[in-house]
């Protein structure tokens, strides 16, 4: 085993927390450097992490043996921080969503691609057992020709958690651009790329308040669409119908089902990386549960990175850029096409990632 990846992450709000967890004790990684725009949020987290330096953002994507830059920073800095770190010869693994908008997410992978550096972006939940396990079960036969699926997300609005939200509800975000790569990553894992969309959205509110940390009670600006709705045709000539919603309080939906010839499937929530997959198949009388045959057992996040790390150039990441810039003109286009009324065809296509073969915990965190 040669040396460990270094790697600097920017950006330590609160999704930083699980990828440290993960990349931090990891053999194959190194965090070698960590900036935030709070300086001493850097400071602090860099003193939990032996070699680690909180450095400036100028000076990380600067730092010459930091491999590959971690960027964890809001949506709308997505573009900036990535483009920065190609500029500088670095490989690049971002948060959802890869840009706020689809030009900048064409132009990261069009820099990368000149600069001979790799792209990776998440969700890579969609590496675990429940999305890799489902896919198995289709690519295995188990529902014969899969003919359409359903995907819902609805939740009353991360406000109520989140002490800070402000950007869920600023361009960039809103229920699709915030948790639509989730489900539309599982989708294109599950039935393949997207060739047209057809959407609806709403936005019926003009406020929302905070509700938990120090900013309690105060309002914030809606400046995006909180409820969309949309078909999604598949180049196999699969339907898949989604909706993404911060204007609803429960569901019972299965997070998302594959309907086939023989049978259907009942896909687990792809914010997270495991759970039941079920079958129902054809002429059946109740729902049987698959056990794990495939994906990264008990991952967490961070595993795409390691994912990218592992792949070297010998095969595309998993969880790389090509899928995410394909799931960001899906999102983007069918918030165009609810704004327009009409259905938009897609001009990128994404090959299906490499499925994960079943990894015990042991293989992939060592």
């Amino acid at each position: 085993m040669g040396d460990p990846h270094r790697v600097g992450v920017v950006g330590l709000g609160v999704i930083s927390r699980a990828y440290l967890d993960t990349l931090a004790n990891h053999p194959a990684v190194s965090i070698a450097a960590l900036a935030d725009l709070d300086a001493s949020r850097s400071a602090a987290v860099a003193a939990t992490i032996p070699g680690a330096e909180a450095l400036s953002v100028e000076r990380l994507l600067a730092r010459p043996d930091v491999q590959t830059v971690l960027n964890l920073t809001i949506p709308a800095a997505h573009a900036d921080i990535s483009l920065g770190a190609i500029e500088a010869g670095k490989n690049v693994y971002v948060e959802k969503p890869l840009a706020v908008t689809f030009p900048d997410g064409r132009s990261i992978i069009e820099r990368a691609a000149s600069a001979g550096v790799r792209v990776g972006c998440a969700p890579d939940t969609v590496l675990g057992t429940g999305t890799q396990t489902a896919r198995a079960a289709i690519d295995g036969g188990l529902i014969g020709r899969p003919l359409s699926a359903s995907a819902v997300m609805v939740t009353a609005g991360h406000e109520r958690w989140h002490p800070n939200p402000d950007f869920y509800y600023a361009p960039g975000g809103g229920p699709l651009l915030d948790m639509g790569p989730y489900y539309i990553s599982a989708l294109i894992h599950l039935l393949g790329p997207v060739r047209a969309v057809v959407g609806a959205a709403s936005r019926l509110r003009a406020e929302r308040v905070i509700g938990s940390g120090p900013r309690t009670g105060q309002r914030v600006l809606v400046e995006v669409d909180t409820h969309v709705s949309g078909v999604l045709e598949h180049a196999n000539g699969a339907l898949s119908t989604i909706t993404t919603s911060f204007d609803g309080v429960a569901t019972t939906a299965a997070p998302i089902e594959v309907h086939g010839e023989t049978g259907t499937l009942a896909v687990p929530d792809p914010n997270y990386f495991d759970g039941e997959v079920r079958l129902f198949a054809l002429g059946g009388t109740e729902w049987r549960v698959l056990e794990p045959r495939a994906g990264y057992a008990q991952a967490a996040r961070g595993v795409g990175l390691i994912d990218l790390v592992r792949a070297d150039g010998q095969r595309p990441p998993r969880a790389g850029g090509d899928v995410a810039l394909h799931v960001l003109e899906t999102m983007t286009t069918l918030l165009r096409s609810a704004a327009e009324g009409r259905r938009i065809e897609l001009t990128t296509v994404a090959e299906r990632p490499d499925p994960v073969p079943f990894t015990p915990a042991g293989a992939w965190n060592a």
